[in-house]
């Protein structure tokens, strides 16, 4: 029998000066690394979307943040060595609180930049991160 795996996780959509706040995934992310997503991830058994897109965030780029909108709910199927992943993502409208940019160290995540629409397009980005962009530069 196939083993069924699935994953809740929630991420910020931060746009400040017409650029927005991307991650880098690492090495530790081997199908993807050196592909840009948004800053955020998995939730913690009972814990709200709102307060893991918060805690996620802060991990990942060293910035607090609080929850605003919610801007997109994404769904992702995959297989990785025979299992079975389904993947719910919440994607909420990150609003800046305070702290300065920072790396996670050994994490999921290596670097953060600041990309403006054409930049971020240039890069190499996953699905979820794509989506973020299309909303983030929306008319």
């Amino acid at each position: 029998m196939t083993k069924k795996v699935s994953r809740v996780s929630a991420y910020g959509l931060l746009v400040k000066d017409e650029k927005i706040l991307l991650c880098r995934l690492s090495q530790r992310v081997m199908k993807s690394a050196g592909h840009w997503t948004l800053p955020g991830g998995g939730l913690d058994f009972g814990e709200s979307p709102e307060v893991g897109m918060v805690r996620e965030f802060a991990e990942e780029t060293g910035l607090m943040v609080k929850a605003g909108s919610l801007v997109a709910v994404d769904s992702l199927s995959d297989e990785v060595n025979g299992t079975l992943f389904h993947s719910i993502r919440i994607l909420y409208k990150a609003i800046y609180v305070s702290g300065e940019l920072q790396f996670e160290q050994d994490g999921t995540t290596d670097l953060c930049e600041w990309f403006t629409e054409q930049q971020a397009l240039a890069q190499p980005l996953i699905g979820l991160s794509q989506l973020g962009v299309k909303h983030a530069f929306a008319p």
